[in-house]
């Protein structure tokens, strides 16, 4: 179940795994894919189950096809690392995407922009498109609206007793919005909430309104 915001005069859609639509630009997108990962721990010795890699790349295709964006935007750290054998499942996948493609260029992104401009795929360090400034990092944009990721931020729910539900989030403050991690294997950050701050927690198939109580403990909102 999707949500509708309106940001900077645009409305968007948020996606439960973490994507970002925007209807009148025809605009998907999505942070923090790191794909390669679960093949570079792998490679390294750790007991991560192959099923791991397809889940990425069913989920990518599966996000893309349910909104048939004209543009597929990735807001940096959609490879991991260097080069694995990952990079042939993306490049077929690249090959067969119907989407204009869009890469503002992260920290992880460390692979040659040669091997992306060969699957015609843009790069940018940062991109302006209407009220937007997109970036990996998060940054203030004077008189615009920031859209960035790498934080891969969360909430913590807290239930009876001392229990505590950590789930991934849209983070919104007044000029910016913070993308969850698209990919499957991706750690998360806990934000401790500021007045204001207002967070939309994301359980796999629903997309969940919140916003920052005085305790700083994210609470369900009445609002949209």
């Amino acid at each position: 179940m999707t949500h509708s915001l309106e940001l900077a005069g645009e409305s968007v859609v948020f996606h439960p795994w973490g994507g970002l639509f925007w209807p009148a630009a025809s605009t998907l997108m999505l942070s923090d894919l790191h794909l390669g990962k679960v093949m570079h721990f792998r490679k390294h010795g750790a007991a991560v189950p192959r099923a791991a890699i397809r889940r990425n790349f069913d989920r990518l295709e599966a996000i893309r096809r349910h909104f048939e964006p004209r543009t597929l935007c990735f807001l940096g750290d959609l490879f991991h690392s260097h080069i694995n054998r990952e990079w042939q499942l993306f490049s077929d996948w690249a090959g067969a995407c119907t989407s204009r493609m869009q890469l503002v260029v992260g920290n992880h992104d460390v692979i040659s922009p040669l091997r992306y401009e060969a699957l015609d795929i843009e790069l940018y360090d940062s991109l302006e498109a209407g009220p937007f400034t997109l970036t990996h990092h998060p940054e203030a944009a004077a008189g615009r609206f920031n859209i960035a990721g790498h934080i891969h931020p969360a909430v913590r729910l807290g239930g009876a007793g001392r229990q505590t539900l950590r789930l991934p989030c849209f983070h919104l403050k007044t000029n910016q919005l913070i993308l969850p991690a698209f990919g499957a294997f991706t750690g998360t950050h806990a934000l401790d909430p500021e007045p204001g701050d207002r967070f939309f927690a994301l359980t796999g198939d629903a997309v969940v309104p919140l916003e920052a109580a005085i305790s700083g403990t994210p609470t369900k909102s009445s609002k949209s």
